[in-house]
């Protein structure tokens, strides 16, 4: 049976290259010259977590337009970093913000993923498999064109296909 897995899975190697480049940019840049600003990257046992320093809000903003700057010279998809956490303060006068780099689909979104399958015209089943999503179908057809549906539903995260097998 043809079948292929709808997965989300950032390319970590251009995220650590567009943080590096950020952090080539900040140390360089005029407006930046005195302050303690920079990108960290960590891996942790949850995905991937980038750290922004700055001395001000202001600065911290700069330094997070950078990143996002150098993330899209990469062709990393933004959609893939959660700002979720808000700016703390570190000490005196600096601030840190943890921004997490998204991987795999979560379980609402693959429900939803299952459902906008089963409610298309042909006749594919699809299964959650941890954190991605199996389609599998009797015509490679159907299944491309389940891509495409996929491609146009699916706009929260960026969503590609693996493992599309005959």
């Amino acid at each position: 049976m043809p079948s292929f897995d709808v997965v989300c899975k950032p390319n970590l190697v251009e995220v650590a290259n567009a943080v590096d480049q950020a952090n080539r940019e900040i140390s360089t840049r005029f407006d930046f010259k005195g302050s303690d600003a920079r990108v960290e990257q960590k891996q942790e046992a949850k995905g991937t977590v980038l750290t922004l320093y700055a001395d001000d809000d202001f600065k911290l903003a700069q330094v997070c337009d950078v990143l996002l700057a150098k993330m899209a010279k990469r062709s990393v998809d933004v959609r893939f970093l959660d700002r979720a956490a808000e700016p703390e303060k570190v000490g005196l006068d600096k601030r840190k913000q943890l921004i997490t780099v998204k991987a795999g689909i979560e379980t609402v979104l693959a429900k939803r993923i299952v459902q906008l399958v089963k409610d298309g015209r042909s006749k594919l089943t699809a299964s959650i498999q941890g954190d991605a999503v199996r389609v599998t179908g009797a015509k490679k057809d159907a299944l491309q064109e389940c891509m495409a549906m996929l491609r146009t539903q699916v706009t929260d995260i960026p969503i590609t296909f693996d493992n599309f097998r005959d």
